[in-house]
């Protein structure tokens, strides 16, 4: 039986602090990610794991 390995990234639910908009993103963005509402940036890409600027509701499984 072949054990398969779990995700190392996930997908997180943010809301922006300018308009409280939710919003659900992937946890290791590969580029600028902004707010679908008021277009501020919610997290910037970093190489790896994203900056996030937006406050954190849930990291969804």
């Amino acid at each position: 039986m072949k054990m398969l390995q779990e995700p190392s990234s996930r997908f997180i639910k943010l809301r922006c602090q300018k308009c409280k908009n939710e919003q659900i993103i992937f946890g290791k963005p590969s580029r600028t990610v902004n707010c679908l509402v008021c277009d501020s940036t919610l997290a910037e890409a970093s190489g790896g794991k994203g900056k996030i600027k937006a406050r954190i509701l849930e990291v969804l499984e």
